[in-house]
């Protein structure tokens, strides 16, 4: 049984999160009401939209990791790039699977639901990864930010992969959708935009193995993969 304590808690912090998400409509909806000009309807351009869907066409370069093919691939409602990939001087093998925003008003919703129901695997040793990228600068400033990710075993009745999950965004990564809606809120107010690619990183590990043996390696792809996003894309 659920603990009241925690039930409090847990009942605290969705009040929390209705009371933010009520102030930042308000505060975006103000500047609207005394131009005239209501920002959900027309929100401010994606700039990079070209080279954002253009990830579905060719993939992403991933150093030190050469893809082997690449194509399109309808999973659920969306058309994902699917990338097969390998580690250099190794016969380590990696799926990346990438879906970019695709317009100004496209935000994530349901796509750890699309990938699942695609991959029909069981979902075991589930936790939350985290990992840190850095970025240097035109201006050899160096910029270090934290990304979160989900990380579990899926089973399949062919294979065992360890995956790696999360939305990947110019200074941040998260899984959650709520991160990118608040960040790209407050960037609207600046009349800037938060750009966004759902990123699912499939490794192939022994059957029903343990995922934690994989997470160095795992983990390190998936820098190299926001660090490429960031460089080539965000």
């Amino acid at each position: 049984m659920i603990s009241l304590s925690k039930l409090l808690k847990q009942q605290w912090y969705q009040v929390i999160v209705v009371v933010l998400l009520l102030l930042l409509l308000a505060l975006g909806a103000f500047p609207g009401y005394i131009t005239g000009k209501w920002q959900w309807k027309q929100p401010p351009p994606i700039t990079n939209l070209q080279k954002l869907q253009n990830i579905r066409k060719v993939g992403l370069s991933i150093p030190g990791w050469p893809t082997i093919e690449q194509s399109q691939q309808q999973l659920g409602t969306h058309k994902w790039s699917w990338q097969r990939i390998k580690k250099q001087g190794t016969s380590t093998e990696a799926i990346l699977l990438l879906l970019p925003q695709n317009g100004p008003k496209d935000q994530p919703e349901v796509e750890w639901t699309e990938i699942n129901n695609w991959g029909r695997w069981d979902i075991a040793q589930d936790r939350s990864g985290e990992f840190t990228v850095n970025i240097t600068s035109n201006e050899d400033t160096n910029t270090t930010f934290k990304v979160t990710a989900n990380f579990f075993r899926a089973v399949t009745p062919q294979q065992t992969f360890a995956v790696l999950q999360w939305y990947a965004m110019p200074n941040a990564g998260n899984p959650s959708p709520l991160n990118w809606f608040f960040a790209d809120q407050v960037a609207q107010w600046q009349h800037r935009r938060i750009y966004w690619v759902a990123v699912t990183i499939l490794l192939p590990i022994e059957p029903l193995g343990e995922v934690e043996t994989s997470w160095t390696e795992v983990q390190s792809l998936g820098q190299i993969v926001q660090q490429a996003l960031i460089t080539e894309v965000l």
